[in-house]
C-alpha cells in the first residue's frame, strides 16, 4: 500500500507529528530496541511540550537527554524496567520506576489504571493489504496504543516484519512519519568466559532433550546458551530473543517439534539485539510474536510441558528469596518476566526454573549468596517460587526443602571463601544444628570428572557423583529405606539409627581424595533419590578401604560392580595401588563382585565370620 496515496492527509514531519502533544499529556513509547528513536529526538526539541509524563519498557534513546536540567524540567519518565543506558540515572533519582510483572503492565493500561493520551511507535511500511508491523517490539506496545487517544507512527524500512500478532492496520494510526534510520542494537557485553562457561556446563545438565526453553533478560542468561549446543530438538518459548539464540537456531538445536503449545515456533514477545538478527527474524515464519498479557501469562506458559525457566539474579539468600532489580535501595533493573516465568514453569508437566548467578560481585569481594538480603533490596521472587540455583561452584535445588537443607544447599555453591561465615550466620539465626560442619573450602569443579551415568537393562538411569554435604537428609531416607539384613551386611551390626551425628562423620571425612563416597540416584517422580552408596577410605600409602551398599529393589543389577570400577578410578587418579574389603562370610554376592573384578584377590578369614579381601589393582 502507497501511503501517500492512501491517505496523504496523515504523512507529517516530526515536528509536526509531536506537535500534537499537549501539556500535561501522557505519553506510551514503543519499547527497547523498537523504540522510535526519530520521534523521541522530535519530542525533546519541542521546547513548547512542557510537563509530559512518558511510560515505556526498556528505553535507550532517553539516556541522551537525562542528565540536562531543562529535559527534567519538562519531562518525567516513568520506566516498568531500568536498562543499562538508564541505570545511573535510577541511582540518581532522574527517572521513576514502576515495579510490575510483565505479564499484567498491558492491564495497566487497559483498565486505565494508568491512562494514556498520546502512543509513540515504530512500524514497517504497510503491506499491500495496509498492514504494518510492530516488528521487534509486540510486547506491551500494542496495549499501549490500544489505549491511547492519538498514536503516531515511525515508518522505518529498516523494521523487520515479524509473524505472529504483530500487525497495526494503517487505519489504527492517526498519523506517520516517514524516516528511515538503523533499528538501535543491543550488544551483550562479555561476561568471564570462565565463571559462564561453569554455570553453563551446570545448567546443560539439568536441561534435557526436547525442553522448551525461557532465558530471562540478562548478559548471562544469554551467555549460556551456547552451552545448550549439544542438545536436540529445543523449543523456545520466552519473551525476549537475542543473538544467542542464533547458533542454536542455525545448527537445528532449536526446531521446536516437542513443544505442546505452538510447537514448531519459536513465541516470543521482544526482540534485542543485532541488525544480523533482525535480518533473521525478518518475514521468518518459525518467530511467533505476541503481547506480554500473553507470552507471560504463567497458564499459557504451563501450556509447554517440560517448560524451563532460566533468569539471573543479583543476590539470592539462604532461605532462597531472590533480589533481581535492586542494588540495596538503589533500583538496577527491574521484576520483567522472571515471577511469570518461574511459576508458569512450576505448573508446567516436568517443568522447573534456574535461578543462574555468579557466586561473586566486585571483583570476587562479594559473596551474590548471602546470609540476608541487602538492606532495601526487593523480593520480587519468593523463597517459596525458587527451584533450582546455580553458580560456578554448582547447583543447589531448593523446592521441598526446608530452611537447613537449603542453607547446606546454598552454601555449597557459595564462593569457597564465603562459606566458613555463611555457616556460622545460620547457626546464630537456628537455621541449622549448632554442631553442623561447614561444606570444603576447596573448589570442588573436579568432581564433575567423577560423574557418571549407567544405563540398566530395564532402561532406568543411574547417575553417579560424589556425596556432598547437603545430601544429609536424602542419606538418612536412603539408610530408613534398607531392610535389616542389607544394613547388618554394610556396618556388620543391627544399626537402628541413622542419626545427624552419624551422617555428619560420613561426609566430614570425606575429602574427595584420600577419602571419596560415591552415590547412585535414581529419577523417582520429578525428583531424585539415593539408591546405592560406594566408599573408600584411606587404610594405608597405597591402600584404601572400599565397601558399598545398594537398595534391594536395585540389587543384583550390576551396580555394585560399576561403583567399584568408578572408585578404582579415583583411587588410581590419588595413587592408591588397590583396595582392601572387609565382607562377612554371608554375603555371597559381594565376594563374588571382589573375585570378577580382581581375579588374582586374597581372601582372608577373620575371627570366623568376617572375610578381608585384599585387591590390587592391575
Amino acid at each position: 500500500m502507497n501511503l501517500h496515496e492512501y491517505c496523504p492527509e496523515k504523512i507529517v514531519s516530526a515536528e509536526e507529528a509531536v506537535s500534537r502533544i499537549k501539556g500535561g499529556n501522557r505519553v506510551f513509547v514503543g519499547t527497547g530496541c523498537g523504540e522510535p528513536q526519530h520521534l523521541i529526538k522530535a519530542m525533546v526539541n519541542d521546547a513548547a511540550l512542557q510537563d509530559i509524563i512518558v511510560y515505556q519498557m526498556l528505553s535507550s534513546t532517553f539516556s541522551r537527554f537525562v542528565d540536562d536540567d531543562s529535559f527534567h524540567n519538562r519531562f518525567s519518565l516513568k520506566l516498568f524496567f531500568i536498562s543499562s543506558y538508564m541505570r545511573r540515572a535510577a541511582f540518581e533519582g532522574k527517572i521513576d520506576y514502576i515495579p510490575t510483572y510483565l505479564s499484567q503492565i498491558p492491564r495497566l493500561f487497559y483498565s486505565r489504571r494508568i491512562g494514556l493520551d498520546v502512543a509513540l511507535i515504530q512500524v514497517s511500511p504497510p503491506d499491500r493489504f495496509g498492514y504494518c508491523s510492530l516488528g521487534v517490539s509486540v510486547d506491551i506496545t500494542r496495549a499501549g496504543m490500544d489505549n491511547a487517544a492519538t498514536v503516531i507512527a515511525q515508518v522505518n524500512p529498516e523494521m523487520p516484519r515479524t509473524w505472529g500478532d504483530s500487525f497495526v492496520h494503517v487505519d489504527e494510526i492517526d498519523c506517520f512519519v516517514l524516516h528511515e534510520e538503523p533499528i538501535a542494537e543491543a550488544i551483550p557485553g562479555k561476561k568471564d568466559d570462565k565463571i559462564v562457561r561453569r554455570i553453563g556446563h551446570y545448567i546443560s545438565q539439568l536441561v534435557d532433550d526436547g525442553a522448551t526453553l525461557q532465558i530471562g533478560f540478562g548478559h548471562l542468561p544469554n551467555a549460556i546458551l551456547k552451552y545448550l549446543d549439544k542438545k536436540k530438538h529445543l523449543g523456545i518459548h520466552t519473551q525476549l530473543i537475542t543473538d544467542g539464540f542464533l547458533p542454536l537456531l542455525r545448527k537445528k538445536v532449536i526446531t521446536n517439534k516437542k513443544k505442546t503449545h505452538i510447537p514448531g515456533r519459536v513465541v516470543a514477545s521482544l526482540c534485542m539485539g543485532s541488525k544480523t538478527l533482525y535480518d533473521y527474524v525478518n518475514d521468518n515464519p518459525i518467530f511467533y510474536f505476541r503481547s506480554s498479557e500473553y507470552v507471560n501469562d504463567p497458564a499459557i506458559i504451563a501450556l509447554n510441558d517440560n517448560m524451563i525457566s532460566v533468569s539471573s539474579a543479583l543476590e539470592v539468600d539462604m532461605t532462597g528469596q531472590v533480589c533481581m532489580d535492586s542494588l540495596g535501595h538503589l533500583f538496577y533493573s527491574g521484576i520483567g518476566d522472571q515471577v511469570d516465568f518461574l511459576r508458569g514453569s512450576a505448573m508446567s508437566k516436568g517443568g522447573f526454573s534456574i535461578i543462574a548467578l555468579p557466586s561473586t560481585a566486585r571483583n570476587c569481594e562479594v559473596s551474590r549468596i548471602v546470609p540476608h538480603l541487602s538492606e532495601g533490596a526487593g523480593v520480587a521472587t519468593t523463597r517459596g517460587d525458587v527451584n533450582f540455583v546455580v553458580t560456578e561452584y554448582g547447583i543447589a535445588e531448593l523446592q521441598g526443602k526446608g530452611i537447613s537443607q537449603r542453607v547446606m544447599e546454598l552454601t555449597q555453591i557459595a564462593h569457597p571463601k564465603f562459606r566458613k561465615s555463611l555457616i556460622e550466620f545460620a547457626k546464630k539465626r537456628h537455621y541449622i544444628f549448632a554442631d553442623q560442619l561447614p561444606p570444603s573450602q576447596d573448589d570442588l569443579i573436579f568432581l564433575e570428572n567423577y560423574r557418571d551415568t549407567l544405563t540398566l537393562k530395564n532402561g532406568k538411569s543411574i547417575e553417579f557423583r560424589p556425596l556432598l554435604p547437603s545430601d544429609e537428609f536424602a542419606s538418612r531416607n536412603f539408610f530408613y529405606s534398607l531392610r535389616e539384613e542389607t544394613i547388618y551386611y554394610r556396618f556388620f551390626y543391627k544399626m537402628r539409627l541413622f542419626s545427624h551425628e552419624v551422617i555428619q562423620q560420613q561426609w566430614a571425612g570425606v575429602d574427595y581424595r584420600k577419602n571419596m563416597s560415591v552415590i547412585g540416584l535414581v529419577q523417582n517422580r520429578g525428583h531424585k533419590e539415593i539408591m546405592a552408596i560406594g566408599s573408600y577410605a584411606m587404610e594405608s600409602e597405597d591402600r584404601a578401604e572400599v565397601a558399598f551398599v545398594v537398595r534391594e529393589d536395585f540389587q543384583g543389577m550390576g551396580i555394585a560392580s560399576y561403583l567399584l570400577e568408578l572408585l578404582e578410578g579415583i583411587a588410581r587418579e590419588n595413587d592408591y595401588k588397590g583396595f582392601s574389603a572387609t565382607v562377612l562370610k554371608g554375603n555371597a554376592s559381594m565376594v563374588q563382585v571382589f573375585k570378577k573384578r580382581y581375579p588374582d584377590a586374597s581372601f582372608r578369614m577373620e575371627g570366623g565370620s568376617d572375610i578381608t579381601v585384599l585387591m590390587d589393582f592391575q
